[in-house]
């Protein structure tokens, strides 16, 4: 299952490749950050064949995902207020990251759960604001409603795996391996649906 979910990652970059010339900025780097989520992917796979710890990685691609969402959503989000929180819970986070990139050779626990809960939390601010737009339009056919639903799935399912992982018994983990490789997978192909559709016009 896990290496469906790495091969998965590679879906919604196979999508954007498709349909770039409809990408506005902002799913434009959308795509940038997944295809460098899809490489870390890979990494992961093949330094987990191996004995060697890959906990650096993972500080380092948390530090990476915090950047990128920052900028995503600071570009979605049109009222300033909404600006203002982004960035605000973004120094909140990144301070909680570095902390804990202290202890670079262990699990990032609080790392995890920190992003989650930032990603959930901007993440239903956007749908507050599709939802509460003054002009008329089919927010199920705007990109930007299927990536949002997608972060909001896969931080919102996984926030307990970040949190309870090493405390559950080493027997019960690979269950919530399989979890956590499926709500990847289901990730993707929101993030893929979102990567596919076409502009469209506002009334």
């Amino acid at each position: 299952m896990q290496i469906i979910s790495v091969i998965s990652g590679a879906l919604p970059v196979i999508a954007a490749m498709f349909n770039y010339k409809y990408l506005d900025k902002t799913l434009k780097i959308v795509t940038l950050y997944l295809l460098v989520s899809f490489l870390f992917d890979v990494g992961f796979w093949l330094v987990q064949r191996t004995t060697q710890n890959d906990m650096p990685m993972v500080h380092l691609y948390l530090i990476i995902s915090l950047g990128f969402f920052s900028v995503i959503y600071y570009r979605f989000f049109i009222k300033m207020i909404f600006k203002r929180i982004s960035i605000s819970l973004s120094i909140v986070a990144l301070l909680i990251l570095l902390y804990n990139a202290l202890k670079i050779w262990e699990y990032p626990t609080v790392s995890n759960t920190a992003l989650s809960i930032f990603l959930i939390v901007l993440s239903l601010i956007g749908f507050y604001q599709l939802l509460n737009r003054q002009e008329f339009m089919y927010i199920e056919k705007q990109g930007i409603f299927w990536i949002n639903a997608g972060i909001l799935f896969y931080s919102a399912v996984n926030i307990f795996f970040f949190m309870l992982l090493f405390q559950l018994p080493k027997e019960v983990r690979g269950n919530v391996f399989v979890i956590h490789s499926l709500t990847n997978i289901i990730a993707n192909l929101l993030y893929s649906t979102g990567l596919l559709c076409k502009p469209q016009k506002t009334a």
